[in-house]
């Protein structure tokens, strides 16, 4: 009888080239690296920390776009050209904004999420992307990619939990899920310490006292959402741990793999149930 050949793959949790049927990873200790739920495409997520930082702009920038034209029948052409920029609170109510307008009168505790991905102008979400795309890759960097994506999913949500509590009637931006990722990168300064530490901690430091000073001095900053989202970064970033303390492991991957899902499904419903209530309404 032949030898039946065995399959090789990628362990899921260190990517090393084994056997399936290895009982455990001779590299990384993994047990049953073959089994199908760690080998699926859910614990593999993204292919890279820079790829989800660009797909979380595509959406912000996809869902923005989508809650101008929910509001073009309404809004018509306006003599300021900047107003056709700002959506209308009627549009961003549809699609997700949070605070205790949508869960208190609508039941829409969804929005803790959905407001996450939504903006009031262009100014306020080429900034926050701007902020993204500069602190994003030093969060992968240091917590790895599947713990930066449970960070700015959990944090954000945390953020706007803390906003409803203290009574804000609407809120949304990607802010809170921002000050999460700068309460984990605090975190991990302080926590790591040393020359390097003490550097991030100061640096992003400087961006954490920054945005307070801005939300106190302008009116209409949700500065609620961006304490919350920062407690809630730090409170992540020690339990889930950093890349120097902890590699990434199947749990994270798993945690993460519910953040996405949980997230696609939220944004896909407010998609479809924002058309449907605007052309209804």
């Amino acid at each position: 009888m032949a030898r039946q050949k065995k399959r090789a793959i990628l362990c899921p949790n260190c990517k090393s080239l084994i056997s399936r049927d290895e009982e455990q990873c001779p590299y990384c200790g993994v047990r049953r690296p073959g089994t199908w739920w760690k080998h699926n495409f859910l614990t593999q997520g993204f292919r890279d920390g820079d790829y989800i930082l660009i797909a979380i702009i595509y959406v912000n920038i996809g869902f923005y776009v989508l809650s101008l034209l929910l509001n073009i029948r309404g809004t018509g052409f306006s003599a300021n050209p900047l107003a056709l920029l700002s959506p209308d609170p009627m549009s961003l109510i549809l699609l997700g904004a949070s605070g205790t307008i949508p869960i208190n009168q609508f039941h829409s505790w969804w929005s803790l999420l959905a407001a996450n991905y939504l903006h009031g102008g262009v100014l306020h979400i080429l900034f926050n992307m701007l902020a993204l795309r500069q602190l994003g890759p030093l969060v992968v960097e240091e917590y790895g990619q599947y713990r930066m994506f449970i960070i700015y999913t959990l944090g954000g949500v945390f953020g706007f939990f803390v906003s409803y509590l203290a009574g804000v009637p609407l809120t949304i931006g990607a802010s809170a899920a921002l000050t999460s990722l700068i309460g984990a990168v605090l975190y991990f300064g302080k926590s790591r310490g040393g020359a390097y530490g003490q550097i991030i901690f100061r640096q992003v430091g400087g961006w954490a006292i920054g945005i307070f000073l801005f939300g106190f001095l302008v009116p209409g900053i949700n500065n609620w959402g961006h304490g919350g989202g920062m407690l809630g970064g730090v409170v992540l970033g020690f339990l889930l741990g950093y890349r120097e303390r902890r590699k990434e492991n199947l749990l994270h991957k798993l945690i993460a793999s519910l953040c996405m899902i949980a997230t696609a499904a939220i944004l896909g419903w407010a998609v479809v149930s924002g058309i449907y209530r605007s052309i209804e309404g």
